[in-house]
């Protein structure tokens, strides 16, 4: 595996790690989780992951586990052959992440907003 492919997995699995959205189906979701990681982009599935954990939110409690992969899935899937409209910015992907959202949204966040957040702009 490249070292872009293997950072790509990392940052993934650093959002589900982030909101234990695996929840108690361990071994099932990663299998899963693989499963999406070789059929779609990371960077999609990052969003993925992000705009069905924020649905989860309005619409307590959250759903984990394979349920969770299921959401992220069938979203996946309406963007195929689409153009990706996504609900959030990139100011908010990477409040909610802590990652560069750079990978999914083509462009960074400024400096100046980057200042006002110092603790996540590493």
């Amino acid at each position: 595996m490249e070292i872009w492919e293997e950072i790509s997995h990392q940052r993934v699995k650093y959002i589900v790690d982030s909101y234990q959205l695996d929840g108690d189906d361990n071994e099932d979701f990663y299998d899963y989780l693989e499963d999406l990681l070789q059929a779609y982009a990371p960077p999609q599935i990052e969003l993925a992951l992000v705009e069905v954990l924020i649905e989860g939110w309005r619409n307590f409690p959250l759903v984990r586990g394979i349920q969770f992969l299921e959401r992220s899935h069938n979203l996946l899937k309406s963007w195929e052959n689409k153009t990706i409209n996504p609900n959030i910015s990139a100011m908010h992907f990477r409040l909610i992440t802590g990652l560069d959202p750079t990978p999914i949204f083509g462009m960074s966040i400024p400096q100046t907003t980057r200042s006002i957040f110092p603790s996540i702009s590493k």
